[in-house]
């Protein structure tokens, strides 16, 4: 598929989104898993914002969204435990930008929701957009197959390659 021919990416936005409308017109649909959501969220949160946008490239355009809460940066308090018996204590405050929004097609009831680590609020928005994509049947084979596999193997290959037992001492 050429995703820069703008007569194919409009056939293949209209195609996905009659898939959509069918899908969601579904009211059978079992509720969503939440392991998997917690995966798919962990793995958004953790990319870095021009891998999530390079990985969104086949997705283009994007479907519409209402926001329900526009992205905001503040502190949160990071707690640790010590010692045998866990005494709580304070590590220190990280910067976080969250956001939530929603679906903006009628039969999508699909709110997606992003914590990031730091001020990128394109981070924010980009994973809260493909949060409550991968909520709708519809969108959701697509987004795994082009965003989620691909940056959840990025991401397992990195954590290999900076393993102990990978390091090199110079």
């Amino acid at each position: 598929v050429n995703h820069h021919n703008p007569a194919v990416t409009k056939l293949s936005y209209t195609r996905r989104r009659l898939n959509c409308m069918h899908a969601c017109a579904d009211t059978s649909k079992p509720e969503t898993d939440i392991a998997a959501r917690q995966r798919w969220m962990s793995v958004l949160a953790r990319a870095d914002t021009l891998a999530l946008e390079a990985a969104c490239t086949p997705l283009m355009p994007l479907p519409a969204t209402r926001w329900l809460r526009r992205p905001e940066t503040g502190l949160v308090m990071l707690r640790g435990r010590m010692g045998g018996c866990g005494a709580k204590f304070n590590v220190g405050e990280a910067s976080v930008t969250r956001c939530t929004l929603r679906l903006a097609h009628a039969t999508s009831n699909a709110t997606g929701t992003a914590w990031v680590l730091g001020r990128d609020a394109r981070h924010a928005e980009l994973a809260a957009h493909l949060d409550a994509m991968l909520q709708e049947p519809c969108y959701a084979a697509d987004v795994q197959r082009e965003v989620i596999t691909p940056l959840a193997r990025s991401e397992e290959h990195t954590s290999e390659l900076q393993s102990p037992c990978n390091l090199v001492c110079r």
